[in-house]
Order: structure tokens, then C-alpha cells, then sequence
């Protein structure tokens, strides 16, 4: 049995790179030879690899309870998961819905988004508009609210229709005539990664909010790649000063130990789902939703936050970048 790799053209590329281990910032290949991880593992680790940490976690979490089906029971682990989370997140995102990835967790707000309004009495409204050159992920509704690429020309005939907006001007348009269709905009806010890692201002962040708020709009914030300090903050929206409708958290979650990802969302949101005809139950789930080795993973997670300076050492960081990257900035390709 041979592996097929992701995103990768076998026919054209290099054999992959045996790593036999992972420590602190350092990947270590089989033949001995010691890598900077610069993409954090496709943006996951947040504390290092093999951090002790998360690791004794989760395997105390695994000789506990390893896994339980969620839909009609619970766990310690995932309840004191959503605790922390209440910490940290603004208090009016006071709802969890646990996932397993990055994809999984864009389409649970895409799915919730568009019951809501359903729920209402409002089944038209079930259009998202997403912004140019965005990547939310690779199941189909990810899938169709990211940008038009290589990647998903081939399944054009599985996205769904989304509008498309590059700017707040255009976004304004778009609502004055339409947002009777339209249930949600999603964004990555600040800063579009796989897109290009393009950055747009905390302004444009706030105008989008703000359209979405007046034309009666869900605004889903995809904090995937940019959450849990990634921009200097815990979360880009704090940037803006914004609080989304809902909110999409994964990859670094569990420090990188683990697949798991959450889907926060307002109170009323689930308001509208709370009701004794079973109908308007969000019928979604996975077999290890609230897995109880991820919510493991990502409780030591977040204890770190609390017991390592970690923002310090993202300020270091920040400052090493720019004393050497700033001399790049006049280069022509830049």
C-alpha cells in the first residue's frame, strides 16, 4: 500500500521527508538532520512540539475515558473545555459545538447560519457571501465560500453559490439589494492565509460587521488560522474590537497534538434552535465529536496561556521578524 499525500503531485515532486521526531521549534529527520518547523505543521503547533504539558494530559485523559459518543452524554474533559473557552471568548459567545477540524468547524457556522434563518421562518435567506481570494477549507461547503483556484475547479459542479465581495463598498452594495437571500458573510479576519497572507486593516474588519449588523446579516469570523495568538492577540477580531455571530477555532487548539476544532456561537442563535418540536434540532455531528482526548489536548492548551508568558514570547518573535525582514521591504518582488 503506497500513501497519497495531500496536496502534493507525485509525479513532479521530491520523495517526502522522513521525520522520526518532533522538540520544542525543531523537526528532526531520520537521517539525523535538525529543520526549523517554519509552518508550525501547516500552521497547528502553538507550544512547541512534544510539549510535556499536553502530552501528560492526554495520556491521563486516555487511561480515563478515551472516547464516548456525545449526541445524549458528556464528559469532564469537554465540559471544563468549555469553561476555559468561556474565558477567553467574548461572553456573548456562549455556546459550543465541538468538531474534529478546521473544514468541519467553517461547516458547522455554515450550517447553523442557514437553520437559523430557517428556523425563523425565513428559508430564503440561506446565501453566504465570502471575500475574494478567501480559503475556509476542503469539504464542499468550505470548499465553495473559498476563493475560485486549481483546487476546486473540479468540483464546481459541488459548490454551492456564494456571492463574492472584495471590499466593504462592495459588500454595502450587495446588502442594500440582496440581504433578504442572504443568511451569512464569512471571513478570515485580518489576515487571508492560504490566500496569500493578505492583510486588510482592523477598519475594514469593523465596516463589515457593522453592514452585516444593519442588514440583519450573520457574520461568521473564521479564526482557524488567525486565533489563539496567532496575530498578537487571542483572537484577530480583538483587533477590530468586534464581537462575530459565530466563530470557528481549530489547528493550534490542541496545540498541534490532535485533529479538533469548536464552533462558538451567540445565545440567540441557539435560542433558535431550543424548542420541543424536534424538527428544529441542528441535526449535525460526528462520531468523535467531543472527543475527550482532543478536549484533553486542548485544555493544557490553554492552560499554557495561563502559567508561560506566551504572548511575550510572540512579541519576541514579532520583533526578530521585522529587525530581519525589514531590509526586504524595498525589494522589488515584495
Amino acid at each position: 500500500m503506497k500513501i497519497w499525500h495531500p496536496y502534493t503531485q507525485e509525479a513532479t515532486e521530491l520523495p517526502p521527508i522522513p521525520i522520526d521526531r518532533g522538540k520544542g521549534a525543531y523537526l528532526y529527520t531520520r537521517d539525523g538532520r535538525r529543520l526549523i518547523d517554519g509552518i508550525s505543521s501547516w500552521w497547528v503547533n502553538l507550544h512547541g512540539h512534544g510539549h510535556p504539558l499536553i502530552a501528560k494530559a492526554i495520556a491521563e485523559q486516555a487511561r480515563k475515558l478515551e472516547h464516548v459518543i456525545f449526541a445524549g452524554f458528556t464528559h469532564e474533559a469537554a465540559e471544563e473545555l468549555a469553561e476555559r473557552l468561556a474565558v477567553i471568548l467574548p461572553a456573548e459567545l456562549d455556546r459550543v459545538f465541538y468538531s474534529d477540524n478546521g473544514s468541519t468547524a467553517v461547516e458547522v457556522a455554515l450550517k447553523i447560519a442557514i437553520q437559523y434563518w430557517y428556523n425563523r421562518g425565513e428559508p430564503t435567506k440561506y446565501r453566504i457571501v465570502a471575500l475574494e481570494h478567501a480559503y475556509h477549507g476542503d469539504t464542499i461547503g468550505a470548499m465553495s465560500v473559498s476563493a475560485d483556484s486549481p483546487f476546486t475547479a473540479a468540483f464546481k459542479v459541488l459548490r454551492l453559490p456564494v456571492f463574492r465581495v472584495r471590499n466593504a463598498a462592495e459588500l454595502e452594495e450587495l446588502l442594500s439589494a440582496r440581504s433578504h437571500e442572504i443568511a451569512a458573510m464569512i471571513i478570515e479576519p485580518l489576515v487571508q492565509g492560504a490566500g496569500g497572507m493578505k492583510i486588510y486593516a482592523a477598519s475594514d474588519l469593523r465596516r463589515f460587521q457593522q453592514l452585516c449588523a444593519e442588514h440583519n446579516v450573520l457574520l461568521i469570523a473564521d479564526e482557524v488560522f488567525t486565533g489563539l495568538g496567532r496575530t498578537g492577540r487571542m483572537f484577530a477580531c480583538e483587533h477590530a474590537g468586534i464581537t462575530p455571530d459565530l466563530m470557528c477555532l481549530s489547528k493550534g487548539l490542541t496545540g498541534g497534538f490532535l485533529p479538533f476544532a469548536v464552533t462558538v456561537c451567540r445565545r440567540e442563535i441557539y435560542a433558535a434552535f431550543y424548542s420541543k418540536d424536534r424538527s428544529r434540532t441542528f441535526f449535525h455531528g460526528h462520531s468523535y465529536a467531543g472527543n475527550p482526548l482532543g478536549c484533553a489536548a486542548a485544555n493544557a492548551t490553554l492552560k499554557i496561556f495561563e502559567t508561560e508568558p506566551v504572548f511575550d514570547r510572540i512579541s519576541a518573535i514579532e520583533r526578530i521578524h521585522k529587525m530581519h525582514l525589514g531590509g526586504l521591504r524595498k525589494h522589488p518582488i515584495v
